[in-house]
């Protein structure tokens, strides 16, 4: 067994089987032998690819929101730009790049990181250099004031709770140890409310409960000192029982419980629940919408007619396939979404200002 694997053995023997959340929680950060902490998980040699790594476009099309959304919030002098979990610090740094139109936005943003992992603050640092970001360690050490929040493919990577369906009755799914290996067992009937009330037997069912506390300081953050988050990620719109949790090692999928802190663990997100949350903090929400719809409301289509014009074939090629992967319905564009949080009063955002077709 690993290091992390032996941690996590220890724990079970000491305390007994563990939630899911708990597994996934260690597995991904615990100190000095997480997924997260030891290692800079993005791009072709690693072990998956995000949005911002795809396309400059991308991130460039955030900027412009940020943009227009600070506009519209009355362009505050300063305020907070800050991004949950930014990675290798690319879509800030595109994003940044696209808001150059506005240079009183630039000269006005405090560049606040939310980052645990100190490799990947090693990589942001390098990616970001000239504009001198912040880094703090949670959403809570923010700086206070107006605020834009950026959160891509964030919310995924929180540990999630599973209950199995017995009966009539949810219990909690745990994970235990045996013989060096780890596997999923059942634990005692829970009674909660916030679990369908009817399911197939044998049904999973996920809390994101680590999203959704967030999600409500996220929601009372911004209806106490104004501003606006977008949050980027794939899941669901509705809140529904079924089992998500997914683990992936050199863009394949693995067995989560296998080889701890060697595999990305995620799950989908919940946005119905991620809404709720934000609203019961006093926030209004917009959303969720498809991310190809977004996208294309803000413009993705003529920045890659602007990006294809004078290349050659090769180079219009790779921006098509890029522009194909983010935004076409049978890619990212469906199962990815894009869910608004924002001070009460405050107009939709760029990008919901109409019900997605």
């Amino acid at each position: 067994m690993s290091a992390l694997a032996e941690r996590i053995a220890a724990e079970i023997a000491d305390r007994g089987p563990i939630t899911v959340a708990r597994f996934m929680e260690m597995a991904l950060t615990e100190p000095d032998l997480g997924y997260y902490m030891t290692r800079d998980p993005f791009g072709t040699e690693g072990d998956f690819t995000t949005a911002p790594e795809i396309s400059q476009m991308f991130g460039e099309m955030i900027g412009l929101w940020a943009v227009v959304t600070w506009e519209a919030m009355g362009s505050p002098a300063p305020f907070v730009l800050a991004e949950l979990g930014p990675g290798r610090g690319t879509l800030m740094a595109d994003a940044l790049r696209a808001a150059r139109l506005r240079p009183q936005f630039i000269a006005a943003a405090r560049i606040a990181l939310v980052e645990s992992s100190p490799a990947l603050r090693a990589r942001q640092k390098t990616t970001l250099a000239g504009h001198a970001p912040d880094w703090f360690d949670r959403f809570e050490d923010l700086p206070g004031g107006p605020m834009i929040l950026l959160a891509n493919e964030f919310f995924d990577a929180l540990p999630v709770r599973q209950f199995v369906r017995r009966g009539a009755a949810w219990h909690e799914r745990l994970v235990d140890a045996a013989e060096g290996h780890f596997r999923f067992v059942t634990g005692a009937p829970v009674a909660r409310d916030d679990l369908p009330t009817v399911a197939d037997e044998d049904a999973i069912a996920e809390l994101n409960e680590a999203g959704t506390v967030l999600a409500h300081a996220i929601g009372r953050r911004l209806a106490v000192q104004g501003g606006a988050a977008v949050a980027i990620d794939y899941g669901h719109a509705m809140s529904a029982a079924g089992e998500t949790l997914q683990a992936v090692r050199a863009h394949d999928y693995a067995d989560p419980l296998t080889d701890p802190g060697s595999a990305d663990i995620t799950a989908h997100v919940d946005f119905a629940a991620l809404a709720r949350a934000a609203q019961a903090a006093g926030a209004q929400t917009f959303g969720p919408v498809p991310q190809g719809w977004f996208l294309a409301a803000l413009g993705i289509l003529r920045r890659a007619e602007r990006l294809a014009e004078g290349k050659d074939d090769k180079s219009r090629a790779v921006i098509e396939t890029a522009l194909k992967r983010l935004i076409a319905p049978s890619e990212m564009g469906n199962l990815f979404k894009v869910l608004a949080i924002a001070a009460p009063g405050m107009t939709a955002p760029a990008g919901f200002e109409a019900p997605a077709p």
